[in-house]
């Protein structure tokens, strides 16, 4: 059943509340403290999905998503003496966005449950860097983890430096035996200021940088980027670039798609399907290289279109990945579903519930793995996908094996995708040059965008000198990171490294 409306709803919030002029897609408005909290008890009673909180000098500012009306907005906040009431503790999605607004800008969420630093581990040479405080950090301590009581109890802590290529970070588990109590990450390692330095770089260089918060995913981040600086100067791209944007988008889900089904096999000692599954994955990154002049497409969608067109041998290149996947992927997806020591590791392991995915908004494979079916690319949707033919998989298991077989029902969603794009791709330029905002006048543009792991968030501010005066970026793993936390509990710590995988989530993204 849905829940009993509350009034007034966001839409009435959103048409009430003096509205920013330029700020496009969705409205931006300014509200009091008191609608501040009635947002809060919207959230709270899963009337709306928190999609992103952030903050500027003396501002806070939060997306939500209606999903009953399909209502989408932003609501700001002036925060009185560099204070607002914490979405947090009322709203545990909120408690790290929180965290990193204090660090980053300075602002006191007042009443949030956890006031640990979270991105700042006191090494930075500025204090709070967004919030034009100059003075050094204290110097670095230890970080206080939640403390965890009882008989039998004992600790395992792993990183921040792991085995093999991978990112940074932190775990710190509380076992009995071999039962995982309680597990806790600390991230925040791979912090990379890029908010930061995007103030005041001019439009093309702030993109470079926005494609670089999770090189796995560059391909999406730019497209957000780039749509979120296309709203906010009400541009136009060519038909041609937008159907390419689409293509390039597609083959990084499935690059990602095939890399992650063979580390998760790999992780529960099925080295075959890694090997298997990373060759198909080079072989589509073989082919974006062909098409695009880079294997990961870094740097190709940029805003007004994108940098390169598709290159002559390039539909053949593509065309020929699909065709070798068609043929050889369910065959391994058969072997994978018959194995059945395989099968003993995968289900009813890392058990996501339905209410959680829905109360932190868990999107991607995450989410659709325990039936939130959220797509961007559906919802609120941006083209072309409109005129695409393509389902959403959702499943309610919520365990590593449905997190798997979302993103192998995915793989063949996406093949599609990609055949219809090359049937249909239309001709005609791929850019059209930015145009500078009007003197004296800023804009403002968000933009939600569909990339492998869920949906990616941005949203810009550029001055009337072109360059860019604000800029924030999330990443769906920060919803993400706290439920692979939940799901841990109870389970035995050799099975971490699948549910982990299973969930993949960025560190990069999350720390930026």
């Amino acid at each position: 059943m849905p829940p009993i409306p509350i009034t007034p709803t966001l839409r009435e919030v959103l048409r009430n509340a003096p509205a920013v002029a330029a700020h496009r897609p969705w409205p931006r408005v300014e509200v009091s403290g008191e609608t501040w909290e009635h947002a809060i008890s919207l959230l709270r009673s899963g009337h709306c999905t928190l999609l992103g909180l952030w903050g500027e000098k003396e501002l806070v500012h939060m997306a939500l998503h209606d999903a009953e009306l399909d209502d989408w907005g932003i609501l700001t906040l002036a925060c009185q003496g560099n204070r607002f009431p914490a979405v947090g503790r009322l709203h545990a999605p909120a408690i790290r966005l929180e965290r990193a607004i204090r660090d980053l800008v300075g602002l006191t969420p007042e009443g949030l449950p956890d006031a640990r630093a979270w991105l700042d581990h006191g090494k930075w040479p500025l204090g709070r860097p967004l919030g034009e405080v100059d003075h050094a950090t204290s110097a670095p301590s230890a970080y206080a983890f939640l403390p965890v009581t009882g008989e039998g109890l004992h600790q395992i802590p792993v990183g921040p430096v792991h085995a093999g290529i991978i990112e940074p970070g932190h775990f710190r588990f509380t076992a009995n035996g071999e039962t995982i109590v309680r597990l806790e990450a600390r991230l925040g390692y791979v912090h990379k200021g890029i908010e930061s330095l995007m103030v005041q770089l001019p439009i093309d260089r702030a993109g470079k940088l926005a494609s670089r918060v999770s090189g796995d995913s560059t391909v999406a981040y730019a497209l957000a980027f780039s749509r979120a600086i296309e709203s906010a100067l009400g541009q136009d791209i060519p038909l041609r670039a937008v159907w390419l944007r689409a293509l390039m988008a597609e083959l990084e889900r499935l690059a990602n798609h095939f890399g992650d089904i063979g580390a998760i096999c790999n992780d529960a000692a099925f080295a075959m399907m890694h090997t298997q599954c990373g060759l198909l994955r080079e072989y589509v990154l073989r082919a974006a290289d062909t098409c695009f002049g880079h294997r990961l497409m870094m740097d190709r969608v940029v805003p007004g279109g994108v940098a390169c067109d598709l290159a002559d041998d390039g539909q053949q290149a593509i065309a020929n990945v699909i065709e070798h996947v068609r043929a050889h992927f369910p065959e391994l997806v058969e072997l994978y579903d018959n194995t059945a020591s395989l099968q003993d590791r995968t289900v009813g392991t890392g058990l996501l519930s339905p209410a959680q995915a829905r109360q932190f908004g868990a999107g991607g494979y995450v989410g659709r793995a325990s039936g939130r079916s959220f797509d961007a690319r559906r919802t609120p949707g941006y083209p072309p996908y409109a005129e695409l033919q393509f389902d959403v998989p959702v499943l309610e298991e919520g365990d590593v094996n449905a997190r798997v077989w979302i993103r192998i029902l995915e793989i063949g969603q996406s093949v599609s995708i990609i055949a219809q794009i090359l049937e249909r791709l239309p001709s005609g330029p791929i850019r059209n040059s930015p145009e500078a905002p009007s003197a004296a006048n800023r804009r403002e543009g968000v933009a939600l965008v569909e990339g492998f792991r869920g949906d990616v968030l941005v949203w810009v501010r550029v001055g009337p000198d072109g360059n860019i005066e604000r800029c924030h970026l999330r990443d769906p793993s920060w919803f993400q990171w706290p439920l692979l936390e939940a799901v841990i509990e109870g389970n035995i710590v050799a099975d971490f490294p699948l549910c982990n995988k299973s969930f993949n989530c960025s560190y990069s993204g999350h720390d930026t």
